[in-house]
């Protein structure tokens, strides 16, 4: 099959999946949304008045629901290396988050002040290369925990994406090591057909 006709059969799938549907019904910018909102409703995570610290965040659909459950007594920071359309209440910032600079920028926005949470949809440009994917998506978590264990409360929580395979069984090793509690999610707006995971961790270790 030719790559033509490969992406017309994903794009003639992608406008019927039901969640696409139901985000362009709300007014969400992408499907997404609704694994964080089931993650959400599932741990009771979100409340008003939170500041939290979005990496991965375009094209910003979880930024508005987010937005939504801290309301206007909260704080968002949105990063991304792609730009974001601006979102109530949300400051925007574009960058590469591998980088020095943007974790400095991330620290000057908490003003010395720790975050209630760290959130993370991050995930590499695929190359079909298993073990290449796994590895790179390694990486992008390891600095969302990074970014978590320097700017997180400890009773606050980190929540990241992941691919299952032995790169990311490591990386929870590791996240177990920092957090008192963790818990895998497979959201059902997650394709059942990819290995696609989130994981939940919660309440830093600090001694």
């Amino acid at each position: 099959m030719s790559k033509r006709s490969n992406k017309k059969n994903w794009f003639a799938k992608h406008v019927q999946d039901p969640y696409v549907k139901k985000a362009q019904q709300h007014g969400y910018r992408s499907r997404a949304v609704f694994k964080l909102e089931e993650i959400d409703r599932r741990h009771q995570l979100l409340k008003n008045g939170m500041t939290i610290i979005e990496l991965g965040a375009a094209p910003g659909g979880w930024c508005q629901y987010v937005s939504q459950k801290i309301g206007s007594d909260g704080r968002l920071l949105a990063i991304d290396l792609l730009p974001i359309d601006p979102v109530k209440n949300v400051d925007v910032l574009q960058g590469d988050v591998t980088e020095m600079a943007v974790f400095e920028q991330m620290t000057g926005w908490a003003a010395g002040q720790k975050v209630d949470a760290v959130l993370s949809d991050m995930a590499p440009d695929i190359t079909g290369v298993r073990s290449t994917d796994q590895a790179r998506s390694a990486y992008l978590i390891d600095i969302a925990i990074d970014t978590a264990l320097n700017l997180l409360k400890p009773e606050g929580f980190l929540l990241y994406k992941g691919f299952n395979g032995q790169e990311f069984q490591n990386i929870v090793k590791q996240t177990r090591r920092n957090f008192k509690t963790t818990s895998i999610e497979k959201p059902k707006a997650s394709r059942s057909n990819s290995n696609e995971v989130y994981l939940l961790a919660r309440q830093l270790i600090t001694s």
